[in-house]
């Protein structure tokens, strides 16, 4: 094995185990925390529940904050491994990230708003169903940010795919899922803005399942294979 095989291995298994906490750390902090604490037809049951579990609660805006922080760590090691493949497609790859991340601290600040309102008492003269729907309002508005934000989760996966694809050293399959899944998160997005009664019913479940497929596919090569032989 020549010592550029050894290098793209390297880079693509540190590539796959920083993934692979993306991935755990996002599925916790965006779907698990809020699926268990928030309700958003019961709006003081959902309070009652974030200052009963409050460490859970904190624990899933923590680990959505380390999740993004790991995506700029993970774009870095993709960059390394495919830029010798294209340069303009590794480039765009690395700025639709590098301008997602902000966007989703910011996303995730709503919930920590939110829990401000709750615990500090600097809102006293503020009429209790005020308060309440203002809180409501941060923690909807951290569930449409992760909506909205899907853009770019969708558009980083098209340069991606295509550098799979391109790459000769991965299945040209997983370049064709990772490009579908990102279409599909982009076409969530636009959906959820435009005609909302089918993001719930038609294109977050297509989302959710092709996106799935892809990302959790390209996980598992890179831990598992990393990269094919390279062809002299």
């Amino acid at each position: 094995m020549g010592q550029e095989q050894i290098n793209l291995k390297r880079t693509a298994r540190i590539a796959g185990f920083i993934y692979l906490f993306i991935a755990i750390t996002g599925v916790f902090g965006i779907m698990y925390v809020p699926m268990q604490l928030i309700d958003s037809g019961n709006l003081p049951l959902t309070m009652r529940t974030i200052l009963r579990h409050e460490f859970l609660f904190r624990s899933g805006i923590m680990s959505n904050l380390v999740c993004q922080t790991l995506f700029v760590f993970l774009v870095l090691q993709l960059y390394k491994l495919f830029q010798q493949v294209s340069k303009h497609l590794t480039r765009t790859m690395f700025a639709l990230v590098i301008v997602g991340v902000p966007i989703a601290f910011l996303i995730i600040f709503n919930q920590l708003f939110a829990l401000l309102l709750l615990k500090e008492n600097f809102m006293r003269g503020f009429p209790s169903a005020q308060l309440q729907s203002l809180i409501m309002a941060f923690i909807k508005m951290y569930n449409y940010g992760n909506v909205v934000i899907r853009i770019f989760w969708g558009l980083w996966l098209i340069p991606f795919g295509q550098l799979v694809y391109r790459s000769g050293f991965m299945p040209k399959i997983l370049g064709i899922l990772l490009i579908i899944g990102g279409s599909a998160y982009v076409l969530d997005a636009f959906t959820f803005v435009l005609f909302p009664g089918y993001h719930y019913s038609v294109t977050g479940i297509i989302v959710g399942l092709t996106s799935s497929v892809a990302e959790f596919s390209m996980v598992f090569w890179l831990l598992i294979k990393g990269v094919r032989k390279v062809s002299a």
